[in-house]
């Protein structure tokens, strides 16, 4: 017999269905029994006659939270069940598996009790929905490119070169030499604007040795990038970022929005474009404002970048706004200078409630220039042996360049400000850290 999703049963009213799914709780009577089970579309009652039908009542008396059961019965309305106003009356049932009597975890346990036991932290149905939000987002997005003409590339994971920072890259053997993991496809996203296919995009893992243990850091995560050419400046990338985020996040509002609301408590706002621009120059003084000092000035701290959406949000009643502008020394050595001021970059950071969420510029196309880019963080950075492993990625310019710019955009760190939760781990499917490589 066909299963029949929970979702399915309200059109299939007095027919005889068969829902699979595990035990969500147990309530045993002498004269009736109920089990709630669970599926991924929702929940359903079980209802199970236990004097007419002894034999389910004694296999029901042995279930245990969690077990996974199928049933076949009539899906009758039932207006007093909280559950969709309806009920399986049950005429078969079986269990399939039956899990420990007790559980390793609760709605109380640490999430890293909760990580160690990740599949069955999962099963809630507001952590499913996590990855339901995810899917819709990731749809979208890829609607969006495509209808406006990107192609879909998937760079390579291991490389010969660092793609960001020498001083996070994962270092593995590789046939008697050395190889990177990919900290970003930043380099094969450029290769791709000179090699004429003019717009690309890539949704892949990128690993950063970052030893970090805040609540936006992780090793392993998955990165949302696209590279547009024949721009004129960044405010090209911008504009068509925040019509992009624009779109996915209708989306998300349209399929998911009931339900996020339900789950999570959360209204998704989509957000009016243009977003708010600020220059890093013009956030400094508004956060020095706050009476915040920093120690850092070319760059945002984690506090300093919620204080500044909290002036934002106040200010215009958004809830992303972008930064710009920000100097040579904060940014990579790829990032165009700004032609009215070197010390500057063509560059910016998306920030979503008080959280970084992107990072993106104008490319440096011209071959001299990136050059002499290199050159310059090579004694910056007391590195004397970058423009020679640079050499691969510098060939890419050298044969006819287009102008070209793009950004990296964090996935993970969306939703969990979507859903205002306090750590990426929680909206990450298997969390990897400097201590958890498990399960």
């Amino acid at each position: 017999m066909k299963r029949t999703l929970i979702c399915e049963l309200p059109s299939s009213l007095n027919t005889e269905v068969r829902v699979c799914g595990f035990v969500d709780t147990i309530r045993a009577m002498k004269r009736n029994q109920f089990v709630v089970l669970r599926d991924h579309t929702g929940k359903v009652q079980l209802y199970i006659d236990a004097h007419g039908k002894p034999e389910l009542a004694s296999i029901v008396g042995n279930l245990t939270q969690e077990s996974t059961i199928e049933a076949v019965g009539t899906a009758i309305s039932n207006q007093s069940v909280k559950l969709g106003g309806l009920e399986v009356a049950v005429s078969e049932l079986k269990v399939v598996s039956t899990a420990k009597p007790e559980l390793p975890i609760c709605k109380d346990s640490t999430l890293d009790v909760r990580l160690d036991w990740r599949y069955l932290d999962l099963r809630q149905p507001e952590k499913l929905l996590i990855f339901k939000i995810q899917t819709v987002a990731e749809q979208a997005m890829r609607e969006f490119w495509t209808k406006n003409g990107f192609l879909e590339i998937h760079s390579p994971k291991l490389m010969a070169t660092a793609s960001e920072s020498g001083s996070e890259l994962f270092h593995l053997p590789y046939f008697g030499g050395t190889a990177y993991l990919s900290q970003s496809p930043q380099f094969y996203k450029q290769m791709a604007m000179n090699a004429g296919f003019d717009r690309v995009f890539e949704i892949g893992p990128v690993f950063r040795a970052n030893p970090s243990f805040t609540s936006r850091h992780d090793t392993e995560f998955t990165s949302v990038d696209c590279e547009i050419s024949w721009i004129d400046s960044f405010a090209d990338v911008m504009a068509f970022e925040e019509n992009w985020v624009n779109f996915f996040m209708s989306q998300i509002k349209e399929k998911l929005g009931s339900s996020i609301e339900e789950l999570y408590g959360k209204q998704v706002i989509v957000p009016s474009v243009p977003f708010p621009r600020i220059t890093i120059k013009e956030a400094k003084k508004i956060i020095r404002a706050t009476g915040y000092k920093s120690e850092k000035d070319d760059d945002l701290e984690p506090e300093e970048e919620r204080l500044l959406s909290g002036y934002v949000k106040e200010t215009y009643d958004h809830d992303w706004v972008f930064v710009t502008d920000y100097p040579v020394t904060a940014r990579p050595f790829y990032h165009m200078r700004n032609p009215q001021d070197q010390t500057l970059t063509c560059s910016f950071d998306l920030l979503y409630k008080g959280l970084e969420v992107t990072s993106g510029a104008q490319r440096e196309h011209r071959y001299d220039v990136l050059k002499a880019q290199i050159l310059e963080k090579q004694v910056s950075n007391k590195d004397p042996k970058l423009l020679e492993s640079l050499e691969h990625y510098l060939r890419f310019f050298e044969y006819g360049t287009v102008p070209h710019g793009g950004y990296g955009f964090g996935l993970t760190r969306m939703i969990m400000k979507l859903l205002d939760l306090s750590n990426v781990r929680e909206v990450t499917y298997l969390y990897r850290g400097p201590k958890r490589l498990t399960p």
